[in-house]
């Protein structure tokens, strides 16, 4: 076991996250290609809610490990892009979806998961669920998990495939927190962000987003895919990553433990 397999290990306390393998290099066409380094597999029971930029703890990540997020998604315009620019560094991401543009899209979602990327969860209508009354926070947020999984499997269901969600705007009430964690659903906030819902020019996010990461060094990126400037920036920070040793880490749900599942 190497130094860094031992150090992720040994942060297991804070939370439990099961390194898998991933792809390895030789299942790339582009063996220059930046590709997917490992699999993190996130267990919402111990882990619940992870993110610095809103909670104490985050993905126990090593130096030059990064995770990408899309938020918003899919929108047709943008997402073809950003899904072309990963597959061409050989690159697996998760995406935040909501519910609404799921039901407008639905093969695109299941593009999305075809090509080995974790769809994950962001309200039906991207409300900003701190200041709505519980009961109707959760049931956007379960129209939502509905629509997405009427999109990937063609049912409905409220108890999601993939229990990961986030926040829109990363508003979050204690009332809905407990609910989620109740229903084994992890929580993800970021660590840093591209601020792309800021107008900028491509060239511009791009040296903020690296800028950012230069000084952090690791961490849960959010990106949004409907974004023109994200999706034409997307391939030169992908080739950034490659060009400075970073490692990009796919995370996916914990398998549950047998006699463990719940119903709701």
């Amino acid at each position: 076991m190497t130094r860094n397999s031992i150090a992720i290990w040994g942060m297991a306390a804070l939370a439990s996250m099961i390194p898998a393998t991933a792809a390895t290099a030789s299942e790339c066409p582009r063996k220059d290609a930046l590709g997917t380094s490992r699999v993190l597999a996130v267990d919402p029971a111990t882990s619940p809610r992870v993110g610095l930029k809103s909670f104490p703890q985050t993905l126990p990540l090593g130096d030059r490990e990064v995770v990408l997020t899309f938020d918003d998604g899919p929108w047709p315009g943008t997402t073809p892009k950003v899904l072309a620019a990963l597959a061409q560094e050989c690159v697996r991401a998760t995406f935040f979806t909501i519910g609404r543009a799921a039901a407008a899209q639905p093969e695109m979602v299941r593009k999305i998961a075809a090509q080995g990327h974790t769809v994950a969860h962001h309200s039906f209508s991207h409300p900003n669920l701190k200041f709505m009354k519980p009961e109707a926070a959760i049931a956007d947020i379960d129209k939502g998990i509905a629509a997405v999984e009427t999109a990937l499997h063609g049912k409905a269901a409220t108890t999601p495939s993939t229990p990961f969600f986030r926040y829109p705007y990363f508003e979050t009430s204690q009332s809905t927190l407990d609910v989620l964690q109740k229903r084994g659903i992890a929580v993800f906030g970021a660590d840093l962000w591209a601020s792309d819902w800021n107008p900028m020019t491509p060239a511009q996010q791009l040296k903020l987003l690296t800028e950012r990461l230069q000084s952090a060094r690791k961490g849960i990126i959010l990106l949004h895919d409907p974004k023109v400037q994200t999706a034409a920036m997307l391939p030169a920070f992908l080739r950034y990553l490659r060009d400075n040793n970073y490692r990009v880490v796919h995370i996916v749900p914990a398998r549950p433990k047998a006699g463990s599942e719940k119903t709701h």
